[in-house]
This record gives structure tokens, C-alpha cells and sequence, in this order.
């Protein structure tokens, strides 16, 4: 049978190769390959400002969720992501209720987005990350760390911030969106970093 291998979300940036869509990086939790995948502008938003802490005036979708499933005594055990065709990732989320487990098909954006949430592993077939992957060494990554911090860019480039979506761009995002409570919360954490600064 083939082995599991668990990712972690890395960095979320915007997509080169679509125009209004960002590419999320997933590395491999104990080793060195890197997994890219295009998502859509909604879930990077919600996975990026949870990653980096932000709170929302009212949950996302994706907190919505993870809340019905506490209120309904389930929870969220796993994510995996089990086939790639075309580009395309498809993944299952694992639930656990007493003793039952449940799958259930997901887009592996809000996978990801709802695992991240739950604190609950992000699991890829090993054959299908093989196929896939980016293979960064450890000395590469050190030496890519290194040139960001050097650029002194105003993004965040550091390990405890693995989202590198700007708190502009998600705020540019949430107003494209029609999000104005989103906006207003992201606007009031830029100026609450302006003036620490």
C-alpha cells in the first residue's frame, strides 16, 4: 500500500501562471519536497489570515464549519489528498464521531483551509508528491531565506510566518470581494502595525 507523507502550508503568494489566482506551497513535514498548488483568491484569503492570526468580526466559511462540527460533537481528524490528474488535486477530509469515521470529498483549498483550523495533519500518497513535487535542498531554502531577508522587502519572510500574503493584498482582496467587515478588521491591523513600527 502506499505511504502517507504529511505536508505542512508553507508559503501562499500570488499565482504566476493564473492571473487572479495564488499558489499555495506545501512542504514535506520531515523531508525536502515542496508542493505548489493553484487556488482561488477566497481560500488563500482564509487560510492566509488565519495562519497569520487575524481575526474576522464573523467566522469565514471555514470557521463556520469547524465550529458546526464542535457544536455536532465531530471533529476533524485528517485531510488527504488522494489522486492528482491534469493539474488538479483532489482530496478526501476525515471526520471522527464517536467511534465512526467519516469521509468526506473536498476541493483540497478548503481542505487544507478547514485543516489548518482543526490543527489536524495534511496527508498526500507518497507516489502522488513524487510526481508532483518540487525538490528544494535544505542548503537551497537556508540560501532563499537569506536573500529575502537581505531584500528587506515590507512582506514577512520569516519560518513563524508561513503565509506570505500581504495584510494589502488581503485588504485589496476583501474590498474586490465586497467584504467590508473583512476590510475593515484587515485595515484596522495595518494600522494597528503602522504604529508599532
Amino acid at each position: 500500500m502506499d505511504k502517507k507523507v504529511e505536508l505542512q502550508v508553507i508559503n501562499i503568494t500570488n499565482s504566476q501562471a493564473q492571473v487572479g489566482a495564488f499558489a499555495m506551497l506545501l512542504g514535506e513535514v520531515e523531508g525536502e519536497r515542496q508542493l505548489p498548488i493553484i487556488i482561488g483568491p477566497a481560500e488563500a484569503q482564509a487560510t492566509a489570515l488565519y495562519l497569520k492570526g487575524i481575526k474576522t468580526p464573523r467566522p469565514l466559511t471555514h470557521d463556520l464549519f469547524i465550529t458546526t462540527l464542535t457544536v455536532l460533537g465531530a471533529s476533524l481528524i485528517r485531510v488527504l489528498i488522494y489522486k492528482a490528474k491534469d493539474g488538479i488535486f483532489y482530496s478526501y477530509v476525515y471526520l471522527k464521531k464517536d467511534e465512526e469515521i467519516i469521509r468526506i470529498d473536498a476541493r483540497t483549498s478548503d481542505a487544507i483551509a478547514l485543516a489548518v483550523r482543526a490543527d489536524c495533519p495534511i496527508l498526500i500518497y507518497e507516489s502522488i508528491l513524487e510526481q508532483e513535487c518540487l525538490h528544494i535542498s535544505t542548503e537551497e531554502r537556508n540560501r532563499s531565506e537569506e536573500t529575502d531577508d537581505d531584500e528587506g522587502s515590507e512582506e514577512e519572510h520569516s519560518s513563524s510566518a508561513p503565509a506570505s500574503i500581504s495584510l494589502e493584498e488581503a485588504l485589496q482582496q476583501a474590498i474586490k470581494d465586497e467584504n467590508y467587515e473583512l476590510a475593515a478588521q484587515i485595515r484596522d491591523q495595518i494600522n494597528s502595525r503602522n504604529k508599532n513600527q
